[in-house]
């Protein structure tokens, strides 16, 4: 890299930092401290300053970056990709929060109704999924994926059984059994290969990985701490954090994976760090974790995702949707980003600028997917609501007749096709769907309420007060339960950079 363009201007700029660090307080990055107080103050001669300074800092992170393209760790290659990881994250803006306990379950943090709140912690969950899903060959159809995995299998169980002391035999054959979520499978392997080769790190790695999936949570644990000495690596302290989060631990898995994605801010440390701090309710931490990623890997669909969704917690609802509309954009066939826009259409209070366009197109070009056609139906319902027309009531009703022909248990759409139906007082016809509702989930409660209302328009009052009975059955039962599953994800107690390291008062 070239650095003698840098040199003048970096040494113009190191009496203003100096300066400037004299009147930090709270420990931020020159960068978001400079940025935050051109903002506030409006004062000509910072802004002035600050200009060339962030731009100075932003080309040299990015000439570095660019010459420091990521690579596969390995043992001899782990040490100096850390401390090149490292040096570029010195240039990025720091967070200016620290985790520094944990709490009981509040609503603090989330916003909305309840119905959001849930909406909310459904799209959480689907985050957690994308973080531990194994991306798949594009283009490559399942049965084909199948038989390939088949023949894969076979061909390498041919090589363990023609040379069993091999380590490349070995890790090859365990480590495809990891992949492929057969994870008892593997640990014989692993270790036969870590006979072969003492100490490797790649392989050490996959067995510390085989283990904890394996439900081995203990010597997973000893594993990963002895990875974590010996190497130090990002990826040992993403799987620490990962296990210490599973060993009921997320206080120290959070900082673990902030460790990772400081020692390689990789796109894979960055989701499982904003993802962390997503699933304890550090809202607007992981607004700026997911954000922070964005700003490194600008292509990746799962991390504009992710960043809806959190953005949603939030009640930004018109910036959630920009997020995943451009997911879409860069991925038009990855369903997720589709989905977590229809789920947000649905809970938003007012229609979504780009989501219709996006659903109703990949609904039409996905007629199998059962959701797709559900979300994009319940777009068109919600922008003409109060206002119906003809025209939109046959689409929407073509989208559902979709989405059941596509999954006959897609009791959403059953729902949605009664409440259609009873808004145009066709009411013996919404009780039908809404039975079939209740036929495909018993425990949908809002059908069984709208059932009773249908058969309270219908006169059949006493029909109705058992539905409404019903309703409020389940209704308890599930809100006693998700209060349950609430109250057993602890909550994060984030406080600013500088408080957290200030002592205590006496």
């Amino acid at each position: 890299m070239n650095r003698s363009k840098y040199k003048r201007p970096v040494l113009n700029c190191k009496r203003a930092v100096a300066a400037v660090r004299k009147r930090e307080r709270w420990g931020w990055s020159f960068r978001s401290w400079m940025m935050r107080r051109s903002v506030r103050f409006r004062n000509a001669w910072l802004i002035a300053l600050a200009a060339p300074c962030l731009l100075l800092t932003s080309g040299f992170a990015q000439e570095k970056g660019a010459s420091n393209a990521p690579g596969t760790a390995t043992p001899s290659g782990a040490t100096e990709k850390t401390r090149s990881a490292a040096e570029a994250m010195q240039f990025a803006d720091e967070p200016d929060f620290k985790v520094a306990g944990v709490t009981d379950w509040t609503a603090a943090g989330g916003h909305g109704s309840d119905f959001s709140l849930r909406t909310s912690e459904a799209l959480t969950r689907e985050t957690l999924r994308m973080q531990a899903a194994q991306p798949g060959a594009p283009g490559v159809s399942d049965a084909a994926k199948a038989a390939a995995s088949i023949a894969t299998e076979n061909a390498l169980k041919t090589a363990v059984a023609a040379k069993p002391g091999s380590y490349d035999a070995n890790y090859q054959l365990g480590k495809f059994y990891l992949d492929s979520g057969r994870y008892t499978a593997a640990i014989p392997l692993l270790q036969a290969a870590l006979q072969a080769h003492p100490n490797d790190y790649e392989t050490e790695i996959a067995l510390t990985e085989a283990l904890w999936h394996a439900g081995e949570v203990a010597r997973a644990k000893d594993a990963v701490n002895a990875l974590v000495a010996a190497h130090g690596s990002a990826d040992a302290h993403r799987l620490a954090g990962e296990i210490d989060e599973a060993s009921g631990d997320p206080l120290t898995a959070v900082s673990e994976f902030e460790t990772a994605a400081r020692l390689d801010p990789s796109e894979q440390n960055y989701f499982a760090w904003g993802s962390e701090l997503l699933y304890h309710r550090a809202v607007w931490q992981a607004q700026q974790v997911f954000g922070q990623g964005v700003k490194f890997y600008p292509k990746s669909a799962r991390m504009l995702t992710a960043l809806g969704g959190a953005l949603f917690a939030g009640a930004l609802y018109d910036d959630a949707a920009q997020r995943l509309c451009t997911a879409a954009d860069l991925d038009p066939d990855n369903p997720e980003p589709y989905l977590f826009m229809g789920r947000i259409e649905i809970a938003a209070p007012n229609p979504l600028a780009c989501a219709e366009q996006k659903l109703d197109w990949f609904a039409m070009k996905h007629p199998e997917n059962a959701l797709a056609n559900y979300y994009d139906a319940m777009a068109l319902w919600k922008k003409q609501e109060g206002a119906s027309s003809v025209e939109t009531v046959h689409a929407v009703e073509a989208r559902l007749t979709q989405a059941v022909t596509a999954d006959p248990k897609c009791a959403d759409a059953y729902l949605q096709f009664g409440v259609v139906k009873a808004a145009q007082r066709e009411y013996a016809q919404a009780v039908t769907y809404y039975k079939k509702a209740i036929d495909a989930n018993p425990e949908l409660s809002d059908a069984y309420y709208r059932l009773g209302v249908a058969y309270d328009r219908l006169g059949e009052r006493e029909k109705a007060q058992q539905e409404f009975a019903l309703h409020d059955t389940i209704k308890k039962r599930q809100a006693a339960a998700v209060d349950q599953q609430r109250r057993a994800v602890k909550q994060f107690l984030v406080v600013p950079e500088a408080k957290a390291t200030q002592p205590e008062a006496h």
